[in-house]
């Protein structure tokens, strides 16, 4: 009687009768996936960059049918909304913006670029300097110390200067910080013979993938209470930079590929060591 009033074929109702008693298994195999990329990411990934790390692992499924999925697990994501940024337009005297938001670049060890942010350890902050090389975003260099200072930077400097195989010729991008304008940091871009460029005064913009890898690196996996001491944020820091993020977590700019992946497809491609 109800299937008449509403239309209804009898046959429509007793297939969904069936299929509410089923078990989806492949939906079931699906969300324990979901899940366990979602608990790797600390949260930090959406449906986006869920479907992206599985595909990387050969699992297949769309981006609406994961965000489903994260729903009825009650998976929310605790990524951050816009942040309004003031505009400048002042570069610095000695140095020139010469990236000039130039950002995607052809190979690797062309650009790199360089910041520091802050972190709660124990009873104080912390600081952690990193370099990041524009082609892959992939941080080629990282230190950690009590003190934001020249020393600091220079660190991390060096660190990408080794890792990398200590090329010649790379553009250094970084904002106008009394760090990076230090006559000891700047003579050590000379050694390297580097071309050192700078951000327009006050322009976050103008170094935007460095602000971008931070604020993953502080919601995605930085605990909101900090860590008890600078060594046990080195590790885990470490473990989030050289580990997660380089060689697993799925970056827009590479194409939804990790920023490794990113260098093993150029090098696979192109056939550069």
């Amino acid at each position: 009687m109800v299937c008449q009033a509403l239309g209804i074929k009898r046959s429509s109702y007793y297939d969904y009768r069936r299929g509410k008693g089923s078990i989806n298994r492949r939906k079931l195999e699906l969300k324990t996936h979901v899940n366990r990329a979602f608990k790797l990411s600390r949260s930090g990934l959406g449906s986006r960059g869920i479907r992206d790390l599985l595909a990387s692992e050969g699992i297949e499924a769309g981006r609406y049918l994961i965000r489903r999925l994260m729903k009825e697990s009650g998976l929310i994501c605790k990524q951050p909304g816009p942040h309004k940024y003031k505009k400048a337009t002042v570069e610095h005297v000695d140095i020139p913006n010469r990236l000039n938001r130039e950002f995607d670049v052809l190979q690797p060890n062309q650009v790199w670029c360089g910041d520091i942010t802050y972190i709660w350890t124990g009873a104080r902050w912390s600081y952690l300097a990193v370099v990041l090389g524009l082609y892959a975003r992939r941080v080629i260099g990282w230190a950690v110390s009590y003190s934001a200072d020249k020393e600091l930077v220079t660190k991390a400097l060096d660190d990408a200067w080794q890792r990398r195989g200590q090329p010649e010729g790379v553009m250094f991008h970084s904002d106008q910080g009394c760090q990076y304008t230090s006559l000891k940091f700047r003579q050590r871009i000379w050694r390297y013979r580097m071309v050192q460029s700078m951000s327009r005064r006050g322009n976050c913009w103008d170094n935007s993938p460095m602000e971008r890898l931070f604020r993953s690196l502080k919601t995605e996996w930085v605990p909101e209470t900090g860590y008890r001491s600078l060594p046990e944020a080195k590790v885990d820091i470490g473990h989030y930079l050289m580990g997660y993020y380089n060689q697993q977590r799925p970056h827009r700019a590479n194409g939804g590929i990790s920023p490794q992946a990113a260098e093993e497809k150029l090098k696979t491609v192109s056939g550069i060591s």
